[in-house]
């Protein structure tokens, strides 16, 4: 099998359309996973799978980072997946991943969140997330869906606009990001929306949810304004 991909801005590929390689053909086995890494920093909007010389494939992921061609002034959720927001590294997964606190929808079920081990020793649990893009946030949406005796008791963000360099600096120095949103009780299984207690912190680029002492996020939305 090999893969190629092309960038279409409107509408789908056509017979004019250039695609480009991105995966050579590689060799398959029989009821197996093949997982392949892709060296290309280039953007797609399609891809295209050939298989030699005929067959069956059971199912194709392609993983990346979605890109969005965003104005300034539009107000999107600057968290969301589906628009490019990332959730980068955190204290804890032990019962759920991290990554499904910014998919779409409401949580199915505890599984469908992010939910943190019970903590043995004092502190907190936290995750970092970078937005899909420098925006200026006006609405927080933290939902504890289906959390009910595990929700945490309290959460607060934190946010700053970060220029660059690796995520694993991002922690010492998240502990030191501006407070966006003051520490807040939290309800089991509810839907929580801030507006008025957000501090105005101006464009910012990642935020940091933390989480008292432990429990259970189903999803968390960062509504706002996308900036210059």
């Amino acid at each position: 099998a090999s893969l190629e991909a092309c960038l279409v801005d409107q509408g789908d590929p056509t017979a004019d359309t250039q695609w480009l390689p991105i995966l050579a053909a590689v060799t398959l086995q029989g009821d197996s996973e093949h997982l392949y890494t892709i060296d290309d920093n280039n953007t797609y909007s399609h891809v295209r799978l050939h298989i030699y010389p005929d067959g069956g494939v059971a199912r194709l992921r392609v993983y990346g980072e979605v890109v969005k061609d965003w104005k300034a002034g539009d107000t999107i959720d600057l968290a969301a997946m589906e628009n490019g927001g990332r959730a980068l590294i955190c204290s804890d997964e032990h019962f759920g991943r991290k990554e499904n606190i910014l998919t779409p929808g409401r949580g199915i079920n505890m599984g469908d969140g992010w939910e943190t081990a019970r903590r043995r020793e004092p502190g907190f649990d936290w995750v970092i997330i970078a937005l899909a893009a420098p925006g200026e946030v006006h609405e927080v949406v933290v939902d504890t869906a289906h959390f009910k005796g595990n929700f945490p008791d309290t959460c607060s963000i934190q946010g700053a606009y970060v220029e660059a360099g690796a995520d694993q600096q991002l922690t010492p120095q998240s502990l030191y990001w501006s407070e966006l949103l003051p520490a807040q009780k939290l309800t089991m299984d509810a839907i929580h929306q801030y507006r008025d207690e957000l501090n105005s912190l101006g464009p910012i680029t990642h935020i940091r949810l933390n989480i008292f002492p432990d429990g259970g996020i189903s999803r968390l939305r960062i509504m706002g304004k996308v900036s210059a």
